[in-house]
């Protein structure tokens, strides 16, 4: 039996109970309001995990890079929406696609974006919080003239986009729920415009992982997009859209050295194993990064990793302290800030189930 113990360090480890309790959780809440999830594969980019979360289903998903489009095409997934303002550079790589079966959706926000596709179902992405890219909700002009520019391109102005990113930064579940309704009522009114100018816009995609957990009605939304949820990660926890038990990934670690005079604890866990993802420094409790736990996954009370070097993590007290006395070759696992960025680090996911035996080994893919 291979166990936590045996592998080399650093390693991505997977709780797979965690993972389907997670998902369990978020279809469950979708459920409720009648609306199917349509999952973002960008956090696992793993095709076993899709199906783990999907219940083997090859059910629509989304994707970030078309590189994750072409992987879950291979592996029998053939509704993809490339939630990604599109540019004409990546059409003939789109086109491929297509034209081996996948029903590809892209995305655009200008008419400059629309009139370098052709063939397409296309969305148009609204800006309903500020967060990033999009149409304003209420430029009702743009949109027709984005609409009009697809259907020059003998493009389908499939209808419209929007992701709730501000919610990360929220400071309670009620500022989440808020902000949730202000994503579902900004696309719901931008497909209606398009609706009043004479485009079919049947489809009203929206989603975050926060506000997927605390939307409270979703009426006129056609599907919700979640990534995160899957795995769940240290700022989804200072959040309180999970608890850190739930963080279904870590990396594990081992201790290579100390520093007694600056009260550090070495470990072969730098930014290359865990990101330089700092998520957490914004909210309340600051997790450094990232939380070290025993190798059962138990949290070691106050124990962060404070600073971290290429191939160095160094772990220390939160708000300094004797550390707890960890010999050198002990193993430690360590939750991460952002579960997509530590992933990324990672060409394979080390799946156990509530213990520390080694029950497979799912690869995990990369670029774009």
């Amino acid at each position: 039996m291979t166990t936590l113990d045996d592998l080399d360090t650093p390693a991505l480890v997977m709780d797979r109970a965690k993972v389907a309790a997670n998902a369990a959780r978020l279809k469950a809440h979708l459920a409720t309001l009648g609306v199917p999830l349509r999952l973002h594969v960008k956090t696992a980019k793993c095709a076993e995990v899709a199906t783990l979360v999907l219940g083997g289903e090859q059910a629509p998903i989304t994707v970030s890079t078309l590189r994750e489009a072409e992987q879950f095409f291979e592996a029998g997934y053939r509704d993809i929406l490339y939630a990604v303002g599109f540019e004409r550079h990546k059409l003939a790589r789109a086109q491929a696609l297509a034209t081996r079966g996948a029903r590809l959706t892209l995305l655009v926000d200008s008419v400059e974006a629309a009139q370098g596709i052709s063939g397409f179902p296309v969305l148009i992405e609204i800006d309903t919080d500020g967060h990033r890219a999009g149409v304003k909700p209420g430029d009702d002009a743009q949109l027709r003239a984005i609409a009009q520019a697809l259907e020059r391109a003998d493009c389908t102005a499939a209808g419209v986009l929007t992701h709730a990113g501000g919610s990360y930064n929220s400071a309670s579940t009620a500022e989440i729920e808020a902000i949730a309704e202000q994503e579902r009522a900004g696309a719901v009114a931008a497909a209606q415009a398009l609706r009043h100018a004479g485009f079919a816009a049947p489809t009203v995609s929206i989603g975050s992982t926060p506000t997927a957990h605390f939307a409270r009605d979703l009426a006129g939304a056609t599907e919700v997009r979640a990534g995160v949820f899957v795995f769940f990660d240290l700022v989804m926890a200072g959040i309180d859209v999970c608890r850190q038990e739930d963080l279904a990934l870590s990396v594990l670690a081992t201790v290579i050295g100390h520093r007694a005079d600056k009260g550090w604890i070495l470990v072969d866990a730098g930014w290359m194993a865990m990101s330089r993802d700092r998520g957490t420094a914004r909210q309340r409790v600051d997790q450094g990064y990232g939380v070290v736990c025993d190798l059962d996954g138990a949290p070691i009370e106050d124990l962060i990793v404070t600073e971290a070097n290429q191939e160095h993590g160094i772990v220390a007290r939160r708000g300094g302290g004797s550390p707890p006395n960890l010999p050198v070759g002990a193993r430690l696992r360590i939750l991460p800030n952002h579960a997509c960025a530590t992933g990324a680090q990672h060409d394979r996911y080390h799946v156990v189930e509530g213990s520390r035996e080694l029950r497979a080994t799912w690869p995990r893919f990369g670029g774009w």
